[in-house]
């Protein structure tokens, strides 16, 4: 499969969104910065804008703002803690593409296997950085944009472990393990997440807003890896689940045993498992774990069917999990006036 044909088929399952325009002063900032792979802007590397960004890490400081013009960036991308503040906006989510391909068989300098950790595409340790209107991908897994080969294990296209961390009408692209979601807290709204195996997985505190989630094959949509005590780990409000022909997924097992998941309101077709929930083959995890829904509704909304220790809020409970209140921690951070 080309990337081409990837892309095209991810875009038609996209929500409809506005796209940027090109023009300076959207949404109240002037560009410090503009990527262009046809050579028409100040960089022609988004890595290369980035590590020319000013090191900002007070949340007073004033944005620093780069476009992206639509076209595929083959690179990684690592933004060090040092650069937070940043907005990387692209021209168009089905069009500005950042992608690369490494997966955790292959081998590093020791001659060993790098490990999953280490495959992003994007990795993010800085602060308060916002991505908007962008295609985040790993084509590294089956299905891959690759024209042949065996399919391979872990890829991540996202690796996220900043904190306030915002990604509003973007794609991101994989197989398994494409969302690392490692420490921190972060919220997705109106944006498209692709995937087979734990897709969406990790320790920190997500909340997924109106976003689509597709399955390219059976598996398990989340692996949260909630620590002890802490009162939130993945949200998802008013999400969409969706399928390739045949396909049956999971919502979720348990990478550590008190994983936290929860649906809202969402849409689900007949992907989604009766039993909604699989304990990874650990028993005592189902004592620890919260695995919750309120509202489901589609093919795949079975409250009869589901695991006998998954949970149904009450609407007082699902009405306090809101953005503002899943993300606020310590200093009422409001995701959704981040600009």
């Amino acid at each position: 499969m080309t990337l081409s044909i990837l892309i095209t088929a991810a875009a038609s399952f996209l929500m409809q969104a506005p796209s940027a325009t090109t023009a300076p002063g959207r949404g109240g900032h002037s560009y410090d910065a503009v990527v262009a792979i046809d050579g028409t802007g100040q960089y022609t590397s988004l890595q290369d804008a980035i590590s020319k960004a000013p090191m900002r890490t007070g949340r007073n400081d004033p944005r620093w703002v780069i476009f992206v013009k639509a076209g595929v960036y083959r690179e990684r991308i690592y933004v060090q803690r040092e650069r937070g503040n940043i907005l990387v906006l692209g021209e168009d989510a089905a069009r500005t593409i950042v992608t690369y391909d490494l997966h955790a068989g292959l081998p590093g300098p020791d001659g060993k296997p790098i490990g999953t950790f280490r495959t992003p595409t994007v990795q993010i340790d800085g602060d308060d950085m916002i991505w908007e209107n962008l295609t985040i991908a790993n084509g590294a897994g089956a299905p891959g944009p690759r024209p042949a080969g065996p399919p391979v294990e872990q890829a991540v296209a996202l690796r996220v472990d900043g904190d306030r961390v915002v990604f509003r009408r973007c794609r991101f692209l994989g197989f398994q393990d494409t969302v690392l979601v490692n420490r921190g807290r972060h919220y997705f709204v109106d944006s498209y997440i692709e995937g087979s195996v734990d897709f969406i997985f990790g320790a920190a505190t997500a909340y997924f807003d109106r976003c689509r989630i597709h399955v390219l094959r059976d598996g398990y949509i989340t692996a949260a890896s909630t620590p002890e005590g802490v009162n939130h780990g993945l949200v998802f409000r008013e999400a969409k689940i969706t399928g390739e022909p045949g396909v049956k997924a999971y919502l979720g097992r348990p990478w550590r045993n008190y994983a936290r998941t929860v649906f809202l309101g969402t849409e689900m077709s007949a992907v989604v498992q009766a039993a909604g929930w699989h304990n990874w083959n650990k028993p005592e995890a189902e004592k620890t774990t919260f695995y919750a829904e309120f509202g489901s509704r589609g093919e795949g909304a079975n409250p009869k069917g589901r695991v006998p220790w998954a949970k149904t809020l009450t609407p007082e409970q699902a009405d306090a999990l809101t953005p503002s209140k899943v993300l606020a921690g310590a200093d009422d951070w409001n995701p959704t006036s981040a600009k």
